[in-house]
């Protein structure tokens, strides 16, 4: 009997597509799912006329694949995780290697990695960026764990992964849970990116007046330059797109609410503990959760004043003001989750190449953008760079756009229009363009009410003062 070389646990349609991605690219495929009538619908439909073979229990479907097994998970994250490993443990043997291509919590990832590897079985933590349409026609793919267990599957990640020019978005990452660790950076730089946008067409839509058909005209001419990504493209889409029942822009009828599956949290959390400033990424977390907030909000717009919006300045002028003050935003959001990663590479030992991280993201993930090659030669000229605003070109980049960055935020700010993602990103250029902070002040604070002691500057050594 021949045996699949590539097995798929959960058939959603994220695990439905990656089988089907898998199939494409020249592998035999074994699926198998919790619920048997969801196998029978893929094996009845999609998977017809494919090599895919289906196990109705977790035995048959291990007794499906060639060995060393290479099976990849995609349930839910957390428990489900937990619960299917308890259950796949049993059937497999020393060599074995299992892929989480969850969004799972990196610390979870390094726990199951070190209780499988008392087995001999292998264990990878893989970010996978890209939604339904990546996982079909190539994800960007963050493979973590033991190198020898990498290789066994590499030709199947290379091979399904997104190209660019040829290249595919895919390396391995590093060791236990760096993996799923860096797709939760490349979470919360994709919150950030999302909430400049936001905060871009709110402060064009209430400032400038700009409607839904000129709002897409923007971002379209946008997606050609500097901005050009994927989330610029698709946000240009969205602004087109009609309601087919009411006429109206469809955009304009939709909750505003944002919600959120908890990587972008655990990217703060983690920044904190780790000491790395993340306030861009931060904002966006929070604008979410205030977002939520929204009978409290449309309570509260009725009893709380503010300043008129009426805006009398020049509007192409706010136009490319705004455009410019995105760049430059973005290039300060992206300092900052590089810059966490080098944090945690140091602090984990993941050694992670952030060169090749920027490569990795320019194709198949959700901020894969033009402006990624620019953040892939700023590392390949200093790898040791410690801020993305220490390159020369980013340096220039935000120099030349910093005057734009004030005028929008001064604009928003005037006007009564939120936008704690812009602010955060110009606060924290100035704050790290700063020689003397007023944190001398904070810690005498702390040695007068707590004795916490401070250093001084023209002298070694710690000091107290009684200062009453």
């Amino acid at each position: 009997m021949t045996r699949q070389q590539f097995g798929i646990i959960g058939l959603a349609v994220m695990g439905q597509n990656l089988a089907l991605n898998v199939e494409r690219n020249g592998f035999s495929v074994a699926v198998y799912n919790r619920t048997a009538e969801r196998t029978k619908e893929f094996m009845a439909a999609q998977a017809v006329g494919k090599n895919i073979q289906a196990g109705y229990t977790l035995e048959e479907f291990v007794g499906l694949l060639a060995r060393p097994r290479r099976i990849m998970v995609m349930v839910k994250a957390g428990p489900p995780v937990d619960e299917m490993i308890a259950q796949l443990k049993p059937q497999l043997a020393p060599g074995d290697v299992i892929i989480d291509g969850g969004n799972s919590f990196f610390l979870d990832t390094e726990r199951r990695a070190e209780d499988l590897a008392a087995a001999g079985i292998f264990y990878i933590g893989s970010g996978v960026s890209g939604g339904e349409y990546g996982a079909l026609h190539g994800p960007s793919l963050m493979p973590g764990g033991p190198r020898e267990a990498y290789d066994l599957i590499e030709p199947v990640f290379t091979a399904i992964a997104a190209k660019v020019n040829g290249d595919p978005c895919v390396t391995y990452v590093g060791p236990r849970g760096a993996g799923h660790y860096v797709k939760m950076v490349h979470n919360g730089i994709e919150y950030g990116d999302m909430q400049l946008i936001a905060e871009a067409y709110d402060i064009l839509r209430r400032a400038g007046g700009l409607s839904a058909a000129e709002l897409h005209q923007a971002f379209a001419e946008w997606n050609q330059g500097e901005l050009q990504s994927y989330l610029i493209e698709i946000t240009a889409d969205i602004f087109a797109k009609i309601d087919e029942e009411t006429g109206q822009p469809l955009v304009d009828l939709i909750l505003d609410e944002a919600q959120q599956k908890g990587t972008g949290k655990w990217t703060s959390q983690n920044a904190l503990d780790l000491g790395a400033p993340i306030p861009t990424i931060n904002a966006a977390v929070e604008s979410r959760i205030i977002s939520a907030y929204k009978s409290e909000r449309v309570a509260a717009s009725i009893v709380l004043s503010g300043p008129k919006v009426e805006y009398k300045g020049d509007r192409e002028m706010l136009i490319r003001d705004v455009r410019d003050a995105l760049y430059a935003a973005k290039i300060c959001s992206y300092a900052q989750g590089f810059a966490l990663l080098r944090a945690a590479s140091q602090e984990y030992g993941y050694g992670l190449n952030l060169a090749e991280l920027a490569r990795i993201w320019r194709g198949g993930c959700i901020i894969r953008a033009a402006f990624l090659n620019d953040v892939r030669a700023a590392f390949q000229r200093n790898p040791d760079l410690p801020n993305l605003l220490l390159d020369p070109y980013f340096k220039e980049a935000v120099a030349s756009r910093q005057d734009a960055l004030r005028r929008v935020i001064q604009t928003a700010v005037g006007l009564g229009i939120p936008c704690l993602a812009f602010s955060a990103s110009l606060a924290y250029y100035d704050a790290y363009r700063t020689a003397r902070l007023p944190a001398n002040l904070t810690q005498a604070q702390r040695d007068y009410f707590g004795a916490h002691t401070y250093r001084r500057i023209d002298r070694e050594g710690s000091f107290h003062t009684e200062w009453q």
